[in-house]
């Protein structure tokens, strides 16, 4: 039950309010006879077990649909084998193959890298420069906020966190080039080539004075993108066994 004056939540059957002091049935007396409102109509809202458990963050992350449509539960096992095969592919490969930044999805990364440049424009040269990486980390992060919170679709925040450590994959290569500065760039320059700025990590970690650690940032990168698209797929496994339970009780 949640408190009519301070919204506190609290056991349903319980007479006063812990957290203001009101005692509830001279409370709403008190607002009937003030304000002639029927006791019906004042904001009382009552939550089971069951609503709460949802509502939790636990509910969020590994909520599934009583009823489930069988042709979408193979779709989607069909969606996680196919992630999961390609996220073994990316990760086999090593850092300097740049791998993961010779797929299609190094295009569709790409323009929220530049967005994320214009995004982060307004807090100077360093944080400009590392918006890139930050806008292309952003973007599935916001998709899987979306899609887990307002449309309750775990499975689809699952394979947002595969694309997010994914990004990590993709950004691995750049960070390790700060020095060799010979991958290519946009435009179809080298970091050899270009003027002092144009290489993003080159510029960060020479103005933070990390420039002779960008071999173990790319690791790092590399082994947490990895990681996470290691749990995403556990993640996306455990949901599909919860819905093909469910579908199993409903045929």
């Amino acid at each position: 039950m949640i408190c009519p004056k301070c919204n506190y939540q609290q056991n349903e059957n319980a007479v006063e309010c812990p957290s203001c002091g009101i005692i509830f049935h001279k409370y709403l007396k008190s607002n009937e006879n003030n304000n002639n409102v029927p006791n019906e109509n004042i904001n009382i809202k009552f939550y089971t077990e069951e609503d709460i458990k949802k509502n939790s963050l636990s509910g969020y992350l590994f909520y599934v649909p009583e009823m489930v449509d069988q042709i979408s539960l193979y779709a989607r096992i069909g969606v996680l084998a196919v992630i999961a095969l390609y996220g073994i592919y990316l990760i086999m490969g090593s850092i300097e193959s740049n791998r993961a930044g010779e797929t299609f999805l190094h295009l569709v990364n790409l323009p929220f890298h530049e967005f994320g440049h214009i995004l982060f424009s307004p807090f100077g040269a360093v944080i400009h420069s590392l918006g890139g990486t930050l806008g292309q980390l952003l973007m599935p992060l916001i998709c899987m906020g979306v899609l887990i919170i307002k449309t309750r679709d775990a499975f689809g925040g699952a394979v947002c966190l595969w694309w997010f450590g994914e990004n990590f994959l993709d950004a691995a290569p750049y960070i390790n080039d700060a020095r060799s500065l010979s991958l290519p760039l946009l435009g179809g320059n080298f970091g050899y080539s270009s003027p002092y700025g144009f290489h993003d990590w080159e510029f960060i970690l020479t103005e933070l004075n990390l420039l002779k650690y960008d071999h173990f940032i790319a690791s790092f990168s590399y082994i947490t993108g990895s990681m996470i698209m290691v749990i995403s797929i556990i993640w996306g496994i455990y949901l599909l066994i919860k819905q093909k339970r469910n579908l199993a009780e409903t045929l």
